[in-house]
């Protein structure tokens, strides 16, 4: 594209040469996305064997170069590096001059909106914010899961078309998130998808503790139904032995977890009051049963204090 040349974005030819800044998991694979729409990925940036091994993977014939250059050989950038290290490279792309007038600059952070593009936009480029509500794994499988998968958008008034065409092509779904509500965004998927990671692992972990061959063929129905079940029903979901306050029930599961996973104690004490509380405001779990259960919860918590391995809740 001529660099002295700034079309309305909605005039842009429908087919952009896409750079890549940050060969992480995330890149290569809207890059990846992008090419099957039609777009051209001309460039990308990492320097680890790992992001080269994963670009010549996912973007085949695609050159690594120089960040500079990535950005001078393409319409639309994606900027995928790490949360914290984004203001310092707009910064520095904006200040070296490396950013061109009605370039197309796109980063993926769901912390951050348009606001940490401002250095960029000072110079003329088209600042987005895309992020995928979705976990990567660095292999082709994740141009499949972008298929149906939504991204948190925010982008100024006169781009959110353009944004929003950028994420269907991509084959996602378009939510708008407000500049002042990405932090609350992010952290809701963080709650909801990372916290989940590491549950399984620990459930896992007990399992083959308590003499399970295949925890993850045993959780794996049991899961996903509960999934479905929260994401259909919400709080009307909840069952066990929290929602049903059988306090001599947790109190066991308590002594136990001190016993054989006691780093685990914390975060199955945060989770059943949390869900006490959840069950108690949505009348499935009765008051009368609340005060025995949240008792042996406060006597867990009082418990956890140097290494756990203390007795359990009398």
């Amino acid at each position: 594209m001529n660099a002295s040349h700034q079309p309305d974005p909605r005039e842009r030819p429908a087919r952009l040469t896409v750079g890549v800044v940050g060969a992480g998991r995330v890149g290569p694979a809207l890059a990846a996305s992008l090419q099957l729409a039609g777009h051209r990925p001309v460039a990308a940036s990492g320097v680890s064997d790992t992001s080269v091994r994963r670009a010549a993977l996912m973007l085949p014939d695609v050159p690594l170069v120089p960040v500079a250059e990535v950005l001078e050989r393409a319409d639309l950038v994606l900027l995928t590096v790490p949360d914290d290290a984004l203001p310092d490279l707009v910064e520095g792309l904006a200040e070296t001059g490396a950013v061109r007038p009605g370039q197309l600059l796109v980063h993926t952070s769901g912390r951050y909106g348009t606001k940490v593009l401002e250095p960029a936009l000072r110079a003329g480029a088209l600042p987005l914010a895309l992020h995928p509500a979705m976990t990567f794994t660095g292999t082709p499988v994740d141009v499949q899961r972008l298929a149906g998968c939504s991204f948190g958008v925010t982008a100024p008034e006169e781009l959110r078309l353009a944004a929003e065409a950028l994420v269907i092509e991509m084959g996602g779904e378009p939510e708008w998130i407000a500049e002042e509500n990405r932090p609350l965004y992010h952290a809701a998927l963080a709650l909801g998808a990372n916290h989940l990671v590491t549950l399984v692992a620990e459930s896992m972990d007990l399992l083959r503790d308590a003499g399970v061959e295949a925890p993850d063929r045993m959780l794996g129905p049991l899961l996903g139904a509960a999934l479905d079940n929260a994401l259909r029903s919400g709080d009307a979901a909840l069952t066990g032995p929290v929602a049903r306050g059988d306090a001599g029930t947790v109190a066991a599961h308590v002594a136990e977890l001190r016993k054989h996973a006691p780093q685990t104690v914390a975060g199955y004490l945060a989770m059943a009051r949390a869900t006490a509380d959840r069950a108690l405001a949505h009348g499935l779990l009765k008051p009368e049963l609340a005060e025995d259960l949240l008792g042996v919860l406060a006597n867990g918590a009082g418990g956890t204090s140097g290494s756990g391995t203390e007795g359990g809740p009398r």
